[in-house]
């Protein structure tokens, strides 16, 4: 089965790039596009796509809300969002990552880069790697909390070992460097990983780099 693709972007030219770039490739399938956030959300709705090739700023509604409706609370449904982004330091990233977005992508990234995050995305992981998350959060610090605020009861549900492995993946950590951080299979990493998401109710790794800052768990700027 061909992984499904919607293009959102409000500039004809780069999404016919993108088209191209995507079709030329036997494992996906651009199934529609659209130039703005309200669009998107109708064709979500009409063609239930893998992946959302997802714009930041569009006239109408941006790539934030547009993820939000996409992929926030309540919604089961099967699309990932991939947003993608002129700069690499931008604070809608941010609100895009929160929102519930997969990760990212620069639009001026090699074809090579496109089409892999979007199988990776597709199959549930986060894109790009976490480091890079964490390199916004930190530059954004001042939009998150302090860490003062009392924890989630939900880290409560974690073990220790979670705990570890929740405070690895939000340092950019892949599965086989946590694997050697803690001398355990990077199979036992990927079901520590998936114990850490389903406990949370988070969707993916992007979104528990997020949790952990936003949990003080990780502190904004802290190394380690």
């Amino acid at each position: 089965m061909a992984i499904r693709v919607l293009l959102v972007d409000d500039q004809p030219l780069l999404r016919t790039g993108f088209r191209m770039i995507l079709e030329a490739e036997q494992d996906l399938a651009v199934v529609g596009e659209a130039g703005d956030g309200l669009q998107a959300l109708e064709q979500v709705r009409a063609l239930q796509p893998d992946v959302v090739l997802m714009d930041i700023r569009m006239p109408r509604m941006d790539g934030v809300e547009a993820t939000r409706q996409i992929t926030g609370p309540g919604r089961d449904g099967p699309a990932k969002v991939l947003v993608l982004t002129t700069f690499d330091l931008d604070e809608y990233v941010v609100e895009a990552l929160r929102a519930g977005a997969s990760g990212f992508l620069l639009k001026d990234a090699p074809a090579v880069e496109l089409v892999q995050a979007i199988r990776v995305v597709a199959g549930g992981e986060a894109m790009l790697a976490p480091s890079i998350t964490r390199r916004l959060l930190d530059k954004y610090a001042g939009h998150l909390p302090s860490g003062e605020e009392s924890v989630p009861d939900t880290l409560g549900t974690l073990t220790e070992r979670e705990v570890e492995v929740l405070k690895l993946v939000a340092r950019g950590l892949s599965n086989a460097e946590i694997a050697a951080d803690l001398f355990v299979s990077e199979t036992t990493v990927k079901t520590h990983v998936g114990h850490v998401l389903t406990k949370l109710g988070l969707r993916d790794r992007v979104q528990a780099a997020v949790y952990a800052y936003e949990s003080g768990l990780v502190r904004p700027g802290a190394g380690g």
